[in-house]
């Protein structure tokens, strides 16, 4: 795709969906001895497709750079290992998933979910691009292959005898940039009465909860279900069954299949096609009201964290997720409104966030601190983290909620 062409459709580019600004990489963090190093930053601009209305940025950087070494590993959120395991259960029990069947995941990270299929004695196959996560799959005894996906991995997996009957791709659909390629891989790859189940953050909630900080270089696409059901279409491949999530602020579970395959497909899918249909989000007009949405919400963030300042407040961060990255940019926050963030990942403590070069400590520090504010970043994961952290009400400390709206909750 060009930078100003439809990733999907090819149609020329023209709509504002939002414009963030100029940002860095979200997940480019930084070493504390580089701080006076040149740090790119790239349009944040995205757009909606006036034709088929894929809301997308374009592509400022390579998958390769992105992806090949990456700090976000699965395993260190307690309540996506919790999901992930249900997630296993609940294909086993509905689809016969067995010894006999084979299970492919793509971004299979670091075999956060496939292990619970392993476990259960069925054979599994990780496709991981970065190689650093990838080992540490391997280690959990997940054979993981290390690559990007498309038809071309599709087609050498397929040669080599791998015909899978399940194909699961979590929170992967966002971050590739050929989306045509992608789909036709699963398309190649899927066995004649496979299925394939996928999870992405729904446009839907974006838009109406204002979760502007998920956009990011690394998702290069934000999904309606009416785009999403039209470009597996496209490639031979039929939805059918949606289920709709609470993760990440709001996701879509889509189950599809070969269109030769006459299984039968659940009502749920009609009505929520009705619904997105109901909602606008096949009319221009509804994406371009975002913009306004997204400048009050920065306005509120940017008065508090000034008001509390100049009433001598402390506030400390939590977590380092890549969403928590384009608001704090955005925003144009700095050490002199929050002086460090706290992350329970080892491979991120010690790094400073891109751009805000805030840095990121261990949890314990947070309690050393005694902050009057806890402003959590990774706000999906907000029930989690109060829970985590309760002992800071022994000092009369608030949790603070950006999204969709900043709340602050004693």
């Amino acid at each position: 795709m060009s930078a100003s062409r439809c990733r999907f459709c090819n149609e020329p580019l023209s709509e504002t969906f939002v414009d963030l600004g100029m940002s860095p990489l979200s997940n480019a963090f930084m070493p504390p001895d580089r701080t006076t190093a040149v740090e790119r930053f790239y349009p944040l601009h995205a757009y909606v497709c006036g034709e088929c209305h894929l809301v997308q940025i374009a592509p400022f950087e390579s998958p390769e750079r992105i992806f090949n070494d990456y700090l976000y590993f699965s395993s260190y959120s307690e309540s996506w290992l919790r999901h992930a395991e249900t997630y296993a259960r609940a294909m086993i029990a509905r689809f016969g998933i067995g010894p006999t069947s084979q299970v492919i995941e793509i971004a299979s990270n670091d075999g956060y979910l496939l292990q619970f299929f392993h476990r259960a004695g069925i054979p599994v196959l990780g496709i991981e691009p970065a190689a650093n996560i990838a080992a540490v799959a391997i280690e959990k005894s997940i054979p993981t292959d290390i690559a990007f996906f498309g038809r071309a991995t599709a087609k050498r997996l397929h040669a080599a005898g791998h015909v899978p009957d399940l194909i699961v791709a979590n929170n992967v659909l966002a971050h590739v940039p050929d989306l045509n390629d992608f789909v036709a891989g699963l398309k190649i790859l899927l066995a004649p009465t496979g299925l394939i189940t996928i999870e992405f953050p729904h446009l839907q909630r974006l838009i109406d909860e204002n979760q502007f900080d998920t956009i990011y270089h690394e998702h290069f696409s934000y999904f309606s279900f009416l785009v999403v059901e039209r470009i597996f279409a496209h490639h031979g491949l039929t939805l059918f069954d949606v289920d709709e999530l609470p993760t990440h602020g709001g996701s879509l579970r889509i189950y599809a299949r070969h269109s030769t395959n006459a299984a039968p497909v659940s009502p749920a899918i009609a009505a929520l096609r009705q619904r997105e249909l109901e909602l606008g989000l096949a009319r221009k007009e509804t994406y371009c009201r975002f913009t306004t949405k997204v400048i009050d919400a920065k306005c509120a963030i940017l008065e508090f964290l000034i008001a509390a300042r100049r009433a001598g407040k402390t506030i400390v961060a939590y977590g380092a997720p890549a969403k928590g990255n384009t608001l704090l940019n955005y925003c144009g926050v700095r050490t002199d409104l929050i002086p460090f963030t706290v992350d329970r990942s080892p491979h991120k403590q010690g790094l400073l966030l891109p751009g805000s070069h805030i840095p990121i400590r261990h949890p314990g520090c947070l309690l050393e601190a005694k902050p009057d504010y806890v402003f959590i970043l990774p706000w999906n994961l907000r029930e989690e983290i109060i829970a985590q952290l309760a002992e800071i009400r022994a000092w009369g400390g608030a949790f603070v909620v950006p999204i969709p709206t900043l709340q602050i909750l004693p």
